[in-house]
Formats: structure tokens, C-alpha cells, sequence
């Protein structure tokens, strides 16, 4: 297998075509999606990767939230991509996904996976409402998806980094004990 580094804000350097959950920083994460742009920045106002994360752990039950707040993190080592469809299936996105759930011990039975997909979903209706360009065109994806009560006012990079962080250490208190015992050992 070849190799694909790519070195992270924090100075790090990940394979990701093999990426090691000892790779994945949640520092990392926090920064990167903070600077990446939904929907390619297609939306009418910046809104970013780690926005949407923020918001879809806010839907979740508190046993999702950690999981709902890195459902997307692969994206912080691959950048966005604008039809996702296709590149969640893709095998770069699995190994990366893998590394992410390995590295901050979430272990995700099928109704998780499919509960968190449709948290994923309902946000997207909400952001498209609030965030897209008016037209009339239907997305097969939401038909029959009804977007949130709450409106989308997007947040600056700052405030998305603080709030990231803050449900990050939050969320720690509903995370497995293997997830504790990695996060205290990246410390060292």
C-alpha cells in the first residue's frame, strides 16, 4: 500500500490510507472542521464541518452526543466532500472513520449508526432551509425529512473552536472508560 501524509495544524503527520488511532488528535479535529466549509461553501453564509457536528450532538441522546459530535471528523483529515453520498462509502472513509472510533473508544451497534444517520439527515433539511439558496427543487435524500423547529445562525470560527471544545469535554462524562484512559495518556 502506498502512503498519503498529510501533516495536521497540530504538527502531526497521519497515513491516511492507514491511519492509527494514536494519529487522531481532537485538537485536530476541532481545527479543521472549524475551517471547513459545508457544502463546498455553496451556503449563503460560512458554516462549518465542526458547526454541523456541534448541532447534530445537540439533537442526539446523551449516550450519542460524543459519537454525534465526531460522526464527521473524518472529514478533518480528508476535507469535505460535496456529493457525501458517495464518499461515505468509499474505503478512505471507513479507515479513517475506524481510526476516529477507535481512537476515542466508540463502539456503535446498528441502531446507533442508523440513529445518528438520521440526526445526519434531519440537520442537512435544516441547513439546506436555513443556510442554502431558495429553490424548488426536491432532494430525493429529504423527502419526508422535516427540518428542526430551530433556525441555523452560523457562528464565527472562534466561537465554533470554544463550543467544540467545551461539549468535547463535556460529552467525556457519557464516553466508555477505554476512551477516558486514551485521552489521559495523549496528555502525557
Amino acid at each position: 500500500m502506498r502512503d498519503a501524509f498529510i501533516q495536521t495544524v497540530s504538527g502531526r503527520y497521519l497515513n491516511v490510507l492507514d491511519p492509527q488511532p494514536d494519529d487522531i488528535d481532537i485538537a485536530d479535529i476541532a481545527h479543521h472542521l472549524a475551517h471547513i466549509c459545508r457544502f463546498g461553501g455553496a451556503c449563503r453564509q460560512f458554516y462549518s464541518e465542526a458547526e454541523h457536528a456541534i448541532r447534530m450532538a445537540e439533537i442526539l441522546p446523551p449516550q450519542l452526543q460524543l459519537a454525534g459530535l465526531l460522526y464527521g471528523a473524518a472529514k478533518a483529515y480528508s476535507g469535505a466532500v460535496v456529493r457525501a453520498d458517495s464518499f461515505e462509502c468509499s474505503p478512505l472513509q471507513h479507515r479513517l472513520t475506524a481510526a476516529v472510533e477507535a481512537r476515542f473508544g466508540l463502539e456503535l451497534s446498528g441502531e446507533d449508526r442508523a440513529t445518528l444517520a438520521m440526526a445526519d439527515t434531519r440537520l442537512l433539511a435544516t441547513e439546506r432551509r436555513d443556510l442554502m439558496p431558495p429553490d424548488n427543487i426536491e432532494w430525493p435524500i429529504l423527502a419526508g425529512v422535516q427540518p428542526l423547529q430551530e433556525r441555523i445562525w452560523p457562528m464565527t470560527i472562534s466561537q465554533v473552536l470554544a463550543r467544540f471544545c467545551t461539549q468535547y469535554e463535556q460529552y467525556l462524562g457519557w464516553a466508555p472508560s477505554s476512551h477516558i484512559r486514551l485521552r489521559r495518556e495523549a496528555r502525557s
